[in-house]
């Protein structure tokens, strides 16, 4: 396989995986541990869930923008 093709499939593999790890982690933490969704009060627990879901979306997508703003070259 040419470098070009094998570093293209490498940034789509690194782009899907950080992105579903991603999200693994964050419904897991907000749907399992109940941290999504305020049951009478929001508590301390929410504040943080939803901060570190904010902080952690900013870093996805920087992330993804830096990864693919590289240039990279298919040759034929």
């Amino acid at each position: 396989m040419e470098q070009g093709i094998r570093e293209f499939l490498k940034r789509i593999l690194n782009a899907m995986s950080v992105a579903l790890l991603w999200m693994l982690v964050n419904a897991t933490a907000g749907v399992k541990f109940k941290l999504a969704f305020p049951e009478g009060t929001v508590k301390v627990g929410n504040i943080l869930f939803y901060i570190w879901f904010v902080a952690s979306l900013v870093w996805l997508v920087w992330h993804l923008v830096r990864l693919w703003k590289k240039p990279f070259t298919i040759d034929e």
